[in-house]
């Protein structure tokens, strides 16, 4: 009989996962779903930017198929927002028809931000493909955060983030929230089912935190406070290197060293700030980390900082570097922050507002309080193992797709 070809019911179907913002591996979560997939059986397929390092336009890692695409990286203003996602959506949807001229996938699995991937995956649906929407961020709140409200422009701009949004929540037959106020915004804004949507927390694998520490990072100092993450307009890093510089001009804390890990559009400004504010001797911003740097510096650190200002789209957040500060067994001090006070407990201390002065007195305070330091790392590892630990997720994970593919 002519027609399709049935799949043989032993063999577990294709996943083709899009994700813009970040190439993988460095993409933490995205990586750690794609094996979760592999090793579930699925076949995997990532589009992703060339970004990093990470330049290979085709390569297969780990028994998953990587296409990278060129992207117009970090401009400014309306115009680079613009640039960089009408770059990226071009060769999404080129490498989108590759992978199903060669592959066949049965699933797209969209990761945002941008909430545009839908524009990607509306043409598959119509051929059967189901679609996961991967809400790593809610793209509105993002968008206020990074360009703010008012005038025409921004207005309607802001607009049509929120339709975007709207459209892919509507082309979506199953939601992965990476928290609470996700899912909650997934039911309320994106009007889907219960039963559709599922928490998959983005969490660290516990192998990850037995690496060895690299005291040579401490610079001859006490102390290492670190910072691990995004360096863009809207995570709070400018306040951080105000803190070091009361720390260490004001309070004359000569015995702290400050390790900034990662990247990003404010990268050059914030490195031209801390040399004006004095403080090349005390910090270090080595650029963007992959594990073989990333895990040691965790491992060293006498606490972490979590310096995102308080406002609707951080408050949304399940912030990475807090689960990975946890992992390690450090305390942190961050801005008080609902959904990563949510994650963190008692393994942080929270500072209201966002003064820079406040948050260094806060790490002076945690930095001569050993026993403090050493509850909270115990607790934050304990969290880490007992609840928040990837093999969780993991079961969500594979629950949304029995789901999708029910």
């Amino acid at each position: 009989m002519r027609g399709r070809r049935r799949k043989r019911p032993d063999v577990k179907p294709c996943v083709l996962i899009v994700v813009e913002n970040l190439p993988v591996p460095p993409d933490r979560r995205v990586w750690q779903e794609a094996r979760a997939l592999r090793d579930a059986g699925y076949a995997v397929v990532i589009i992703c930017p060339r970004m990093h390092g990470h330049n290979q336009p085709d390569e297969t890692l780990e028994g998953i198929r990587i296409y990278r695409h060129r992207i117009h990286l970090q401009a400014k203003g309306f115009a680079g927002f613009f640039l960089e996602y009408a770059s990226a959506l071009w060769g999404e949807t080129r490498l989108a028809w590759r992978a199903w001229w060669r592959h066949r996938f049965q699933v797209i699995h969209l990761c945002n931000p941008p909430d545009l991937l839908f524009l990607v995956a509306w043409p598959f649906k119509l051929l059967g493909v189901r679609v996961v929407y991967d809400t790593h961020d809610l793209w509105p709140e993002m968008f206020e955060a990074k360009f703010g409200r008012g005038g025409l422009a921004r207005d309607a701009m802001y607009r049509a983030v929120r339709l975007a949004q709207r459209l892919t929540y509507a082309c979506a037959d199953v939601v992965l929230a990476t928290n609470e106020t996700h899912r909650r915004c997934a039911l309320e804004q994106g009007r889907k089912r219960p039963e559709a949507v599922f928490i998959v927390r983005t969490a660290p694998k516990i192998v990850q935190a037995a690496a060895a520490a690299n005291p040579a990072l401490k610079r001859q100092r006490r102390f290492l406070v670190g910072y691990v993450g995004v360096m863009g307009s809207a995570d709070g890093v400018h306040h951080l290197l105000e803190a070091a510089a009361h720390l260490v001009h004001r309070l004359e804390r000569s015995d702290i060293q400050f390790l900034l890990l990662g990247s990003g559009p404010e990268f050059e400004r914030l490195l031209a700030q801390r040399d004006a504010l004095g403080l090349r001797d005390f910090v270090d911003m080595p650029g963007w980390a992959g594990d073989d740097v990333l895990f040691p510096a965790l491992a060293t650190i006498d606490l972490g900082v979590t310096c995102d200002p308080p406002n609707g789209y951080n408050h949304s957040c399940s912030m990475n570097k807090v689960l990975e500060y946890m992992a390690f067994g450090k305390p942190q001090v961050l801005f008080d922050l609902r959904e990563c006070r949510a994650v963190a407990g008692e393994a942080a201390r929270y500072v209201p507002g966002q003064s820079p002065t406040a948050l260094a007195e806060a790490i002076a305070t945690l930095l001569d309080d050993h026993s403090a330091r050493q509850r909270m790392g115990e607790i934050g590892a304990r969290r880490i193992r007992q609840e928040l630990n990837w093999d969780r997720s993991v079961e969500q994970l594979c629950r949304a797709y029995a789901r999708v593919l029910g």
